[in-house]
Formats: structure tokens, sequence, C-alpha cells
């Protein structure tokens, strides 16, 4: 029997008290020094570089490790992984519970698609350069893990759950010492390059004139934009909020059921399986929704139950808790012998990021280039809100389609990223075979990017000899 007192009792509730406190603090100080300010380092990465501060001093002054005390419950460095690990998945079913908006023109269908093909083809982008820099380190080194370099695109174009959830499988199965920590360190490294990239290009822009940075300034919502005519009330006898979280966990709870089945079907690739919980997540997310949606046409429940400002609300709480703890998560002892590594992969994964996104952007969305590129360098540097922070920047007010691109770019992203979630488990047992292969998939995204460049021309001579043909 439990005492109430007992830090068993308060030590995951004082970690998450403390990961919030650090939020809080973050944003105070951002607001306060221009410096930060006009740095954009989003806040709950300032917050988790404030708690990986106080971790080393902790540890340099005690020689423990200060999530592994008794107030934090003994084991706290696996909680804020199990945190990071779980957020991720409860921000995607969040966000998936949010209604698409009218029907696409066949053009803007277009550039949906092309968005969410040159995100692939940067994540592809970004396995090739990190897996290269890792066989040629191990070559030269011997001691670093031959594959560490896939989990760059996993940091930087995916975040900071889908980094722990491989760099744990690595650790885990194939005995990459300090995975989690290497996956943690390189999103940590993209949410900086976001930050330091995105600054200059926004600052090189302003100074040739191309652009004027707004100074945006959010305006109060209109209550049709929080809550529409035919949703139930806000207060009832039961808070609309909680009906929000009830089907974001109603929906965890399936893809568990799902994951579990499926380790049961596939025993051998379980840890693949369970690291696939926020893409199973959004299925079960549409799943619950269609639901819904039946429910509400047969009678049996009147008003919609979904909100999407609410909706928001959480997924963002959910990515920024998940951020903030995985960057606390990172064990700095770990990467003593990774540095050069790291920093090597860091800046490449800058650079090549930056220029790929730019030509894309650049050569496909002529309309609106800039807005275009700042959404998908962010993005595929960070997460999703660093995007938007960088095109807050120069589109406050997102009068072009940038943003829409982004929202509605997940569907053809998993459809064409699903084989590098494979290819990431060849890595370890055949790591040179894996980079011819994403080599050639890197080729053949690019094709399908620019088939109206390749094939558009040849088409329309085509048209042009069969009409003569017919004089």
């Amino acid at each position: 029997m439990e005492n109430f007192w007992d830090f068993n009792v308060w030590g995951w509730l004082n970690l998450v008290a403390i990961l919030l406190v650090s939020l809080l603090a973050a944003n105070v100080l951002r607001k306060s020094i221009p410096f930060l300010r006009k740095s954009l380092i989003p806040i709950s990465v300032l917050g988790g570089g404030l708690l990986l501060a106080a971790e080393g001093v902790y540890k340099g002054i005690t020689g423990q490790a200060m999530f592994d005390t008794q107030f934090f419950g003994g084991n706290g460095s696996a909680v804020l992984e199990m945190i990071t690990y779980h957020c991720l998945a409860l921000g995607f079913i969040a966000s998936a519970f949010k209604p698409s908006r009218g029907k696409l023109t066949k053009k803007r269908a277009e550039e949906i698609f092309n968005t969410g093909v040159t995100t692939v083809g940067t994540y592809l982008l970004q396995a090739v350069f990190g897996l290269a820099i890792s066989l040629v380190a191990s070559l030269i080194a011997g001691h670093l893990f031959s594959a560490a370099g896939i989990l760059l695109p996993f940091g930087y174009g995916q975040g900071t759950g889908q980094a722990l959830n491989y760099g744990g499988i690595y650790e885990n199965t194939y005995g990459f010492e300090g995975g989690k920590s290497f996956g943690l360190t390189i999103a940590a490294l993209g949410f900086l390059s976001a930050s330091v990239g995105g600054v200059i290009h926004l600052n090189i822009l302003k100074k040739k004139g191309i652009i004027q940075i707004s100074d945006h300034q959010e305006k109060p919502l209109r209550s049709e934009e929080i809550q529409s005519y035919d949703e139930i009330p806000m207060q009832e006898s039961i808070d609309k909020m909680t009906i929000q979280i009830a089907l974001i966990f109603t929906a965890y709870l399936v893809t568990y059921l799902l994951m579990h089945g499926l380790g049961l079907l596939l025993p051998g690739m379980k840890s693949v399986v369970f690291g696939f919980n926020f893409l199973l997540g959004v299925l079960s997310a549409t799943l619950v929704k269609l639901l819904m949606n039946w429910m509400k046409k047969k009678k049996i429940i009147r008003k919609e139950h979904i909100n999407t400002f609410l909706m928001t609300r959480a997924s963002n709480f959910f990515f920024d808790l998940m951020v903030v703890a995985g960057i606390a998560a990172i064990r700095v002892s770990e990467l003593r012998n990774y540095p050069g590594v790291l920093l090597i992969m860091g800046v490449t994964g800058l650079a090549i990021t930056y220029v790929y996104n730019l030509l894309v952007a650049k050569s496909l969305f002529p309309e609106y280039a800039q807005e275009q590129f700042l959404m998908m360098y962010g993005m595929l540097t960070g997460t999703a809100s660093t995007g938007i922070v960088l095109l807050r920047e120069i589109d406050g007010d997102f009068k072009t389609p940038a943003s829409d691109n982004m929202v509605y770019q997940n569907f053809p992203a998993i459809a064409f990223g699903f084989p590098l979630m494979l290819l990431a488990t060849l890595a370890p047992v055949r790591p040179w075979l894996t980079l011819l292969i994403l080599m050639g998939f890197f080729a053949l995204m690019n094709v399908i990017l620019f088939r109206s460049r390749l094939f558009g021309n040849r088409a329309s001579a085509s048209r042009k000899e069969r009409k003569k043909a017919g004089k």
C-alpha cells in the first residue's frame, strides 16, 4: 500500500511539473531578451535546453543524474523517454481529428502532392548524406555504429519522437550504445538549424528588399473560430475539453490494440511496429472520426463533438511537451565519443535541407516561393510548429497556400515515406546496400517531383505534332 507522501506517488508528477515550469521560464526569457526573441528558437527547445543545462550542473556537483533522483521517482530519465514517445502519437492523433477544409482544385492538389514528395525527397537526401557520413566515420574510427547516420532524417525531418523511437530500436536491438541520446541530439541540432538557417535567410531577404518582416500581432479570435453553431456546448454536464481528451485517448487505446495485434502476428518486427505508434495513431483517429460521423448520420448523436480549436490546442500541448522532454532526456555523457560526427551531420543536415528546398520552392512554387521555402525548411529541420514560426515572419495572416500545403502534404508523404521506415531497419544489417537503395529512391522521387519539367515539354511537343498531322 502506497503512502501519499512517498516519492513513488509524487515522482512522475514532479517530473511533469518541472517540464512545464521550464516552458514558463523559457517563455519569460524569450520575451525578455531581444537576442532570444529574434533567434526564433522555439520556447520548447529553449525549455529543454534549460533542463539539460541544469542536469549538467547537478551531475557535475553531485555525480548523480538529476532526473534519476528520488524526487523524480528514481527513474525520471526513462519516464522522459516515455513522455516523448507517447506525446508524438498523441499530438498526431489530435491533429488527425481536425476536419479538412473544402474541396481542392486541380492546381492546389498538384501543389500539395509536390509538397509531400518534397518532404520525402528531403528525408531521403538527409538519409543518404547521414548514412554516408556514419559509414565513412565507422571505417576511420571503428567504434561508431555504421548505420547511425540514418537517424538524421528522423531527427531533422520527423522530429524528437521518431529520433527517439529509432535510436531506441538501434540501441536495444542492434547494440548501438547511446542510440537514444544520439537521435535526440540530432533532433536538438535540427531545431538549432531551423533557427539559424531561418534567421539568416530572413535577414538576407530583408537586406535585398525582397520582403519586409511583418510585426505580426495575433488578432483576437472570433466566436465562430472557436465554436461552430452545430457543436456541443462548451460547458454542459461534461466539459467540452474533456470530450476532446477522451476522444484522443480512445483513439490511442485503439492504436495500442492494433500494435499489440500486429506484434503478435509479426513477433520479429514488434519493436518496429511499436515505433509506428504515431502512424497507427492517425489511422485510429480517422476510424474514430468516421464512427462519430456515422453516429451523427444515424441520429445516435445529434451535435458535432469534435472541436477544431480545442484539438489544435491539445496537439500543440502534446508537441511542446514532447520536445522539452526529448531534449531533457539527452544523456550527454553517452555522446562523448561522437561530438565530431554529430557536428558534421548537423551542419550537413542544415546545408542540404536549405539548398534542396530552396531549389524546389523556386522551381515548382514560383508564386509564393519564399513562403513555401521557409515553411518547408522549418518543418524539415524542426517540426511543423517551427515551419509555422518561420512562415509567420513573412506571411502572418497565411494568405499564401503554404500553410495548407503543410497540413495536407502528410497524406502523400506517408504513402511515399513508408519505405524509408523499413529501410531504417535494413541499414544496421546491410548499410552499404541501404545507401544504394536510398540513392535510387531519391532519384525516383525527383523524377516524380519534376515530372512536368522532364516530360511536360515532350508531351506538349507531341500534341503539337498530332495537330499538324491532323491538318
